[in-house]
């Protein structure tokens, strides 16, 4: 890393130290955040509308949907993308970053869910909330502008954890064929692995690692796959991936193993580890070389996708149904 770039990561440090992830916490974190946040799109490349659908105990689920500025979708992929934060803060609007580089024209719409998070509702809520809106996007495709047969999902961190278990929740209930992921540095496995066990690299180390699985799980002493898709000793009919990952943050090993179980399957994937990577580099640090870099190859695999990765809905759903 480059000065500058160690200055940054020992700033993220200092910011993370001593930090805990209590309900209390995160519920004053979340709040500051969505008054700073919601509802506003920093971008001058893409362009966020806001839609409104609801769950079935009656709450409303807020639904971003981002396109290229100036450009009307067309015959476009689209892209269920899950916002990360340890599946306990964040929101739609802090993956500007990701939209800016992956919706190029109007090949690609982005459709990112704000989901209940953990010190709201442990899971399945998050979940529940991430498969509402891939439903959605099913049925509101021509209003959206996006092919049925070219449904993508991605994230980064828990989001990507969220994109992977949506991808095992598609294929086994069968309603909605996915075909591509793009889980970047994804939250996986809430058991102890070689690089999430004492690890203290900046932006998210062990202790907020442990502290955020715990609250997802909630009461649930055993995660299913679902829940944290490392579990999983089923691969097959799984979608294409794509994952870039560091090597000094705790997900490497987790992020790894997910792309080899899912070669050992014949699905084809593609993935890159990088040195001296700490957590979410890329997003953090996107003017560095590195970020750059890791940029470019997101780039390089999205539009190798949406040049070959298709995959036909097991039935046409209009608006109005569910």
């Amino acid at each position: 890393m480059s000065g500058k770039d160690n200055k940054k990561a020992e700033s993220l440090s200092r910011l993370m130290s001593g930090y805990t992830m209590t309900p209390e916490q995160l519920a004053k974190a979340d709040k500051a955040h969505r008054l700073m946040s919601a509802g506003k799109w920093f971008s001058l490349k893409t362009v966020m509308r806001q839609e409104f659908v609801q769950r079935d105990d009656g709450t409303v689920l807020r639904i971003c949907v981002v396109t290229r500025r100036g450009k009307k979708p067309q015959n476009a992929a689209g892209l269920l993308w899950i916002h990360g934060g340890g599946y306990g803060i964040g929101l739609p609007e802090q993956c500007t970053v990701f939209a800016d580089r992956l919706v190029e024209d109007e090949t690609a719409v982005m459709v990112l869910p704000d989901y209940r998070k953990s010190y709201e509702a442990p899971y399945p809520a998050a979940l529940d909330d991430c498969y509402l809106t891939l439903m959605w996007m099913i049925v509101n495709h021509e209003r959206l502008g996006i092919r049925s047969d070219q449904i993508f999902a991605g994230g980064e961190s828990a989001g990507g954890g969220l994109a992977a278990a949506i991808c095992m929740l598609a294929r086994d209930r069968g309603e909605v064929n996915i075909a591509f992921q793009m889980p970047l540095y994804p939250m996986l496995d809430d058991r102890p692995t070689e690089s999430n066990t004492g690890n203290t690299a900046p932006v998210w180390n062990s202790e907020l690692n442990d502290a955020a699985w715990k609250l997802y799980k909630g009461n649930q002493e055993e995660a299913d796959v679902y829940c944290a898709p490392a579990r999983q000793t089923d691969y097959s009919g799984l979608p294409p991936a794509f994952t870039i990952v560091g090597d000094i943050e705790p997900f490497r090993d987790e992020a790894v193993a997910y792309m080899q179980n899912l070669y050992k399957a014949d699905i084809p994937v593609m993935y890159k580890v990088f040195e001296g990577w700490w957590h979410a580099y890329d997003m953090l640090l996107p003017a560095s070389r590195k970020g750059k870099k890791a940029a470019a190859l997101e780039k390089k695999a999205f539009r190798y996708a949406r040049e070959h990765f298709f995959a036909e809905q097991p039935y046409e759903m209009k608006q109005g149904e569910s």
